[in-house]
Parts: C-alpha cells; sequence; structure tokens
C-alpha cells in the first residue's frame, strides 16, 4: 500500500468509507446465514470461537515454541501451554499456576523454584522438576538461537533440581525481576517448559513436535489439538486434565475452542454480527459502533467511550539505525518533528487514545518516574510531543538536502524517501503508517508504506531486513521502567542479517546500557533507581532511536450471545487481551448464556473446516 505526497489530506475519506463499507458488509454476512438445525445449535453452544490474533498462520504444523517465527496466538500458549505464573493487572499479584511459588534469597542472585504437586502432560506423564531444568538448560545450550534462550543465557549461570518439585536457579549476577520477566505473563507470554521425555535427544532448531499419531504436540492445558490450517485451528477438551484431580480448578466449560482468522477487519466483524466470532481483535471505533449496532449483546472493556482498554505496549515509529540517514539522530528528531501525534491519536485511533512521550504505556506506577523527566527539564530540552514542520525542514536542510521540483529532497541526485512496512493483520498499526506517511510527505520527504505478511514483518524486524516499521518492541514495563529500557540495550544488537532477540532497531549506546544494567540489579523501588533513570533517559531523548507516537488502546469485543463472563471494566478478573497466554484465566472463568439465540452452526468434520 503506497500513498501519493500529500497535497490534501487522504486519510479521512479513507475512514469515513471504511466506517460504511464495514456496515455494509456486516449486513451483507448477517442476511446470509443458514436454517439452524437442533445439532449444530448444541454444537455451537458448547464451543468458543476466537478470532487470530496475528492473521493467516504459514507454518501451521509447526509447534515448536522456541524456532524463531513460530506461533502461540492461535490457540497454542492459551489452551496448552500453561504457564508457571501469571501477573493479574487487577490485583498486581502473581498468581500461581503449574509454580507453587518461585523465591529470591538475600541477595536476589539464587531463585527456587516450587511446583505444584499433581500436574501431568497430556500422555499421562508427570511434570516435574526435570522438564524444567532440561527447558532451561537446552535453552542455554542453543542461545541465541533459540525465543528466550539468549534472556536465559544474560541471567542463568546454572540451573539444578533439588527434588521433583524443587528447582533453583543460580543467577550470574542479581535480579529481582526475574521471576516477574520471565515466568510470569507479564506481558504475552513467558517462557514454556516442555516435557524432558519427547523432547530429549532431538534437536530444539529442527523439531516440529507435530506428529497427531503419537498425540503431540504434548503439553499439560486442558485442551488437546485436533485440527489444523493455515486459518483455523481446533482444540477439545481434555476431560482427563490434571487440574480436576489435583484440586486446582475444574473442568472449564467450552467443550471445543476454535482460533480462526477471515481476513479484513470488515469481514471479521461480520463474522462477530452474525454471531460466528465469540472473541474479536483489537478493531476500530467505527468497526465496533457498527458491529453493535448489528448485535447488541457485543460488549468492550467499557459501556462507553473510549470501550478500549490501555494496551502495555506504547506504539512506535521504528527505524533501523543502522541505514543512512535515519543513522543519524538529527534525522531521526527530523522525523519526528514531522509527525502530529494528536492528530493521530484523533483520527487514527478515533479519539479513544492519547499521544505518546515516551515508551513506556500509561499505567500509574510509570507516571510517577515519567513526571520526573518533566520536573528534571528534559522534556523541555527534547520537546518530543512538539509537531514542528518548520525545525523538520530545518534539519534535513542542514544536512545537505534541497527541494526537487516533485517537492521531495533530495541531495546528490537521490530523494530522501522511507519505506514503512506494517503488519498485514493489524489494521491499528496501518492507520499510524498512512498518518505517518502523510505527515512525512508534507516536510518533503518520499515516505511510502506497505503491509507484508506477519511472520516476514516479524523475522525482517529481528533480522534488520526494514527501513522503517511501525510497531510495538520496546514492550516490557507494567510496573517498573527497566524491562522497556532494556529493550534498548547494546547487548542484543546483532549485526544486519543476524537475529537479535530485541533491539531489532539496533541503536548502541554504551553509557545508557551501563546505566540500565544498573537499575537491573537494584530491588524493585530502590530509591537510587530514579536518578539513574533520569540519567539514563536523557540519553535516549538525546539519540531518540525510535519514534513514540500513541499509547495503544485495544478495543476488543466479545459476544455475550452463547458465552458469558468475559473479563471488563465492572469484572476485571484478568485482563482482556484473548491473544495472551493469560487466556487461560479467562476460559476457565467462561459460562455459557443461559438462553443463547437459536443461531446457525456449522459442525464441520473436514480436516479444514471454516466458518462461514
Amino acid at each position: 500500500m503506497s500513498f501519493p505526497r500529500k497535497r490534501e489530506s487522504i486519510i479521512l475519506p479513507i475512514l469515513t468509507l471504511s466506517a460504511s463499507l464495514i456496515s455494509l458488509m456486516i449486513a451483507v454476512v448477517a442476511c446470509g446465514g443458514a436454517a439452524n438445525t437442533p445439532a449444530a445449535d448444541t454444537a455451537r453452544r458448547e464451543t468458543v470461537i476466537f478470532d487470530i490474533d496475528g492473521g493467516r498462520v504459514t507454518a501451521p504444523e509447526l509447534w515448536n515454541p522456541f524456532v524463531p517465527g513460530s506461533r502461540r496466538d492461535h490457540g497454542f500458549h492459551q489452551t496448552m501451554i500453561e504457564p508457571l505464573f501469571i501477573l493479574n493487572y487487577g490485583t498486581g499479584m502473581i498468581e500461581p499456576w503449574l509454580g507453587e511459588r518461585m523465591s529470591p534469597n538475600d541477595r536476589l542472585d539464587v531463585w527456587t523454584l516450587v511446583l505444584r504437586k499433581g500436574v501431568t502432560w497430556s500422555d499421562g506423564q508427570p511434570f516435574m522438576a526435570d522438564d524444567v531444568v532440561f527447558t532451561i538448560q537446552m535453552l542455554l545450550d542453543n542461545a541465541p538461537l533459540l525465543n528466550d534462550s539468549a534472556a536465559m543465557k544474560t541471567w542463568v549461570k546454572a540451573v539444578k533440581k533439588i527434588d521433583d518439585l524443587t528447582v533453583e536457579f543460580d543467577l550470574l549476577k542479581p535480579n529481582p525481576r526475574f521471576q516477574l520477566d520471565y515466568f510470569s505473563v507479564k506481558i504475552w507470554g513467558s517462557v514454556t517448559i516442555v516435557p524432558r521425555h519427547i523432547w530429549q535427544g532431538q534437536d530444539p532448531l529442527t523439531f516440529k513436535n507435530y506428529d497427531p499419531a503419537k498425540g503431540w504436540p504434548v503439553f499439560t492445558g486442558p485442551y488437546r489439538l485436533v485440527k489444523i490450517s493455515p486459518t483455523e485451528f481446533t482444540y477439545r477438551r481434555d476431560d482427563g486434565w490434571w487440574g480436576v484431580k489435583a484440586g486446582f480448578k475444574s473442568l472449564p466449560r467450552p467443550k471445543k475452542l476454535i482460533w480462526t482468522w477471515a481476513g479484513p477487519e470488515e469481514t471479521r466483524t461480520a463474522l462477530m454480527a452474525d454471531h460466528k466470532l465469540d472473541s474479536l481483535m483489537d478493531i476500530t471505533l467505527g468497526a465496533f459502533q457498527a458491529l453493535k449496532e448489528r448485535n447488541p449483546n457485543v460488549i468492550a472493556w467499557y459501556d462507553s467511550l473510549p470501550y478500549a482498554v490501555l494496551d502495555p505496549c506504547t506504539r512506535m515509529f521504528q527505524v533501523n539505525n543502522t541505514v543512512a540517514p535515519w543513522n543519524d539522530k538529527a534525522m531521526r528528531w527530523a522525523l519526528s518533528y514531522a509527525i502530529d501525534r494528536e492528530q493521530v491519536a484523533q483520527i487514527a485511533y478515533e479519539g479513544t487514545t492519547l499521544p505518546a512521550q515516551h515508551f513506556f504505556p500509561g499505567y500509574p506506577p510509570l507516571n510517577r518516574p515519567v513526571r520526573l523527566l518533566d520536573e528534571k527539564g528534559l522534556y523541555a530540552r527534547y520537546p518530543l510531543m512538539k509537531h514542528d514542520p518548520a525545525k523538520a525542514r530545518q534539519i534535513i536542510e542542514s544536512k545537505g538536502y534541497t527541494k526537487g521540483p516533485d517537492g521531495y529532497y533530495q541531495k546528490n541526485g537521490k530523494p530522501l524517501a522511507l519505506e514503512i512496512q506494517t503488519h498485514e493483520a493489524f489494521i491499528e498499526l496501518q492507520r499510524i503508517a498512512q498518518f505517518v506517511v502523510e505527515q512525512l510527505q508534507a516536510v518533503g520527504i518520499n515516505a511510502t508504506t506497505h503491509n507484508v505478511a506477519g511472520s516476514t514483518w516479524n523475522e525482517n524486524q529481528a533480522f534488520g531486513k526494514f527501513e522503517a516499521q511501525v510497531g510495538w518492541q520496546a514492550c516490557g514495563s507494567v510496573s517498573e521502567p527497566w524491562a522497556s529500557m532494556e529493550t534498548f540495550n547494546a547487548r542484543w544488537v546483532r549485526p544486519v542479517g543476524e537475529r537479535a532477540n530485541y533491539n531489532g532497531w539496533r541503536w548502541k549506546n554504551e553509557r545508557y546500557s551501563q546505566l540500565v544494567d544498573q537499575i537491573g540489579t537494584l530491588p524493585l523501588g530502590d530509591p537510587r533507581i530514579d536518578d539513574l533513570f533520569v540519567q539514563a533517559m536523557a540519553i535516549w531523548l538525546d539519540e531518540l532511536p525510535a519514534i513514540p507516537v500513541a499509547q495503544a488502546k485495544k478495543l476488543i469485543p466479545f459476544d455475550t450471545t452463547y458465552w458469558t463472563n468475559w473479563p471488563d471494566a465492572r469484572n476485571p478478573y484478568i485482563s482482556s487481551w484473548t491473544w495472551w497466554q493469560s487466556t487461560h484465566e479467562i476460559i476457565h472463568a467462561l459460562q455459557p448464556a443461559r438462553q443463547p439465540l437459536s443461531l446457525h452452526y456449522r459442525e464441520d468434520n473436514s480436516s479444514e473446516s471454516q466458518i462461514r
């Protein structure tokens, strides 16, 4: 998707057209339902249907969570991979799941994990300390090639079994956040533990972990995988799930779970209007309002504006710091001055979010340290929120660029251009990119944007094969600043063409990294953190390796026709992000609606069933 140089705004007509198109498509789909049968209705009342967050799954037979490019958001870590612990945003507590407790020594460099008694893998084998030790050692032996391996290599010196239910982690240096950051579903997921009796002897770099004849994949969750395709995954409840016998939890009520991908926002919204989706990924305000008109059983986090819940991952305009001229901090500041964040928030987000002046989510525990930056005069020195096209042009011209006859800047016969990649499944990111393109073109930068497949977008970010992206890769902090700051640490930088686990924009500043390392060894809430934070953020603001644009609001509709007790602001037992591993809590909490509507649902026994 590319846009011509800005003369008059093209975005507002596109948004208006999109809203009209959504309403039309919802009406078309709703009128096309087939007749209901009692058997189909019974099956539908036992089934929960989720929208796949990241779009089409290009490798549906890959169930190895450690291989770069693998997926977990298609029901994998929501139904099968159970976490050790889950951070509950509502209570602030770390809730036990497969783990009973995890605690450090006084020096914070030895952590002891105690597992829950009675946990078994889906093939009946016991879940033990040996599995944890095997998994962590496998990650250490294959760092940094496997997901989570670089983080384990950074912190873990040795891991050992104390007894069948106890594991000891000996760290290379103190880390007060070891449990929170890696084993508590703080953001999206956590380090996955795999069964030693299946993975032992396998090459973790090539093992797919998929063989229906052998019952693979094997994990501990209450559902088993039964059908796959690039656009749909079906899981059936395992009535022999360990949690019942162990007295942990009752069986979840849904007998079947489906994750499906139907394409653009308009199509997926139409499916929910026709009661063929129970959970829909983040959509625009216009789509939600059109959906509510057609299906009054739909709810969101709030009953009124902004409807959406604040996501922990600030949306950023991310440039590759190795690509000229964006390897020059002055040119990155020119980009920042060209961007009108208020316009993005008010039009692209339709007023459901706020501009971002930092890469932290706007949660109260993080607002306090950010206020320090203002009190110390850093935002006066580095006006990150200021929209100043004249200043952007001044910086560009100071670097030797002149306006060409087409209105774009150029130097030595080469136009000043910028290509922005966006994820094909995320209309939110696409809208931000569309506004950024217009705003950059308005100051004379020949900016374009195009969508790429989700797996390609992720891989390009990791391997440095991009010039610019709209993304969220500074995600990490929810209650203290270190985790997000760590994503910019120089230790994660890899040459372009080599996979980077973090810091995919490849910014290096050794002094910033030293300060962040010092913060990382201090206990949570230590008063010494404030000064280190201000020093580090002064460097970050001066260099501006990535450009915060907007706080992220996630407008996630749920249909209460068949299932109730979805989380919302009045019932915030867990966050509403159904692509996270914490979805286990939601699935266990769901209750059948007392009198669901009698609607059509087709039970399809084919290997690649589709909801139509």
